[in-house]
């Protein structure tokens, strides 16, 4: 098939060369019998033979110069042992209870492990020291993560911290002097522009794919970051990579596809740069990322919709629903405003409210604009922080604070009261992630962490000082389903 589409292509050449080397003759004999109307229209021709577009970009400089800030990143995802049973049934009454904990099984039953699952994706440098972006997907649950560059080196390194909502991770190398990328401004993006990214697809390291923007600002369900959407060719390990712009600036990490393959299809999708900045930011500092709600629920306004409220056309988020008691409800927002700005920005769409009263710190103001009954009303509203779902204790272990309890490699956070209620439980921590030591003992996402070493907690600084003051070997009192039991976890 090549050497057909070759000849058909060296066929198209040869016959294109040989027309143009006889235009001349063809253009002056044209010329001559209408040399009048030529001089009459000769204006608006040289106007609309202008080119927009000059020719095809060269990246290779750009490569060279910030595509060793570019690496692979490889983990290893920690496995939990499943346990085997070949001679007790599943009608014995302790059946549940060795297949829930994961106990050596009666009667020559013993858990098994599982071989430990790999994987690959990428990142790039963001400072001379070591913090590296990449997707929150790639890294988040791995026991073990490896970072090469481009010079061959490779280092373990160290999660910072994850932020699921926005698919985006912080983790960091132990080094000095270190290529870096620089950081541009999504908001200048257009459709159209030329676009590239470096990464490691199929574990091909730093593979360089280009494309155009073509779209900006494009939502997915569920997340706090408006898409990036490019034609560039995006496949699996080119997850966390850089989108550069012809300026060799970042102004996006490569995240999701669109396909129904599983491989590129012509829609790949990247986080904004400035959300995933303010995302490391708040990580490196706190290890946690804070947002904010005003307690609203919100959809988009139709042709039909924007017809009933008297609106000039589809735009806004249509308030459905308020809660009671929260931001909007004191505010005085009521089901049937139509959100039209937020802090003097005009909102077309939805997805553009919870975006903007995100980036909010708790307790900052927003100001509004709502249509109601055929006009405006300005409104005012205070924000209230979003429940944490979940704090990386490991990763803020430098914080002195809870260093007592990074070494046990555990991710908590407080349950929320309705959670409390739910499971009819009297503890008040939740495993969100395990790593290392609790692991290795059995410590699942989902426990509720009841006690250590004999000592009732109740809050995360109960935990951290409980486990400060224990020696080599940790016991967890953890709440499992509807039983409780004991979880020696060793840290020396």
């Amino acid at each position: 098939m090549r050497s057909i589409r070759s000849g058909v292509l060296a066929a198209t050449i040869a016959a294109s060369l040989g027309l143009a080397a006889c235009s001349p003759d063809f253009a002056s004999i044209a010329t001559a019998g209408a040399t009048g109307a030529a001089a009459s229209v000769e204006a608006p021709a040289k106007a609309a033979s202008e080119r927009v577009v000059t020719g095809l970009p060269d990246f290779s400089a750009l490569v060279d110069r910030y595509g060793p800030a570019v690496v692979n990143v490889q983990v290893i995802e920690k496995t939990e042992p499943v346990a085997n049973m070949p001679r007790m049934s599943p009608d014995d009454p302790f059946y549940e209870f060795f297949r829930r904990f994961g106990q050596p099984m009666p009667r020559g039953g013993m858990p098994q492990q599982q071989p430990p699952a790999r994987g690959e994706g990428s990142g790039f440098i963001v400072s001379p020291d070591g913090y590296i972006l990449t997707n929150a997907h790639v890294v988040n649950g791995a026991s073990e993560v490896t970072v090469k560059l481009t010079d061959r080196r490779e280092f373990n390194a160290k999660v910072i911290g994850v932020d699921e909502r926005t698919d985006v991770a912080v983790i960091k190398i132990d080094a000095k002097g270190l290529p870096t990328v620089r950081i541009g401004d999504p908001s200048k993006l257009k459709p159209g522009e030329w676009v590239i990214a470096i990464g490691s697809p199929f574990g091909f390291e730093n593979s360089v794919t280009a494309g155009i923007v073509s779209a900006t600002s494009r939502t997915m369900g569920g997340n706090y970051a408006p898409f990036i959407q490019t034609d560039v060719a995006v496949n699996p390990g080119n997850s966390g990579g850089p989108l550069f712009n012809m300026n060799g600036e970042v102004v996006g990490i490569n995240s999701q596809i669109y396909s129904r393959t599983g491989g590129y299809m012509g829609l790949s999708f990247a986080i904004p740069i400035d959300v995933a900045t303010n995302v490391q930011q708040q990580l490196v500092s706190t290890g946690k990322v804070t947002r904010s709600r005003i307690g609203v629920s919100i959809q988009d306004v139709d042709a039909q919709l924007a017809q009933s409220f008297g609106l000039d056309r589809p735009r806004g988020a249509l308030v459905g629903m308020v809660t009671s008691d929260g931001p909007g409800a004191k505010a005085g927002i009521k089901p049937g405003d139509v959100i039209v700005k937020v802090d003097g920005k005009d909102i077309e769409t939805s997805s553009q409210v919870p975006m903007l009263v995100a980036s909010k710190k708790p307790g900052e103001k927003v100001d509004m604009e709502v249509w109601r009954n055929g006009s405006t009303k300005h409104l005012t509203a205070r924000t209230e922080e979003i429940p944490e779902e979940g704090t990386r204790v490991a990763a803020r272990a430098n914080a002195g604070e809870d260093a007592g309890t990074s070494k046990l490699g555990l991710a908590v956070r407080p349950l929320a009261p309705e959670e409390k209620r739910e499971a009819d439980t009297a503890g008040s921590i939740v495993v969100e992630d395990v790593t290392g030591p609790a692991a290795d003992a059995g410590v699942q996402p989902g426990d509720i962490i009841l006690g250590v070493n004999g000592s009732t907690v109740k809050s995360l600084q109960d935990l951290q000082a409980a486990a400060k003051k224990g020696g080599k070997v940790v016991a967890l009192l953890i709440e499992r389903g509807d039983a409780q039991i004991f979880v020696p976890v060793k840290v020396g």
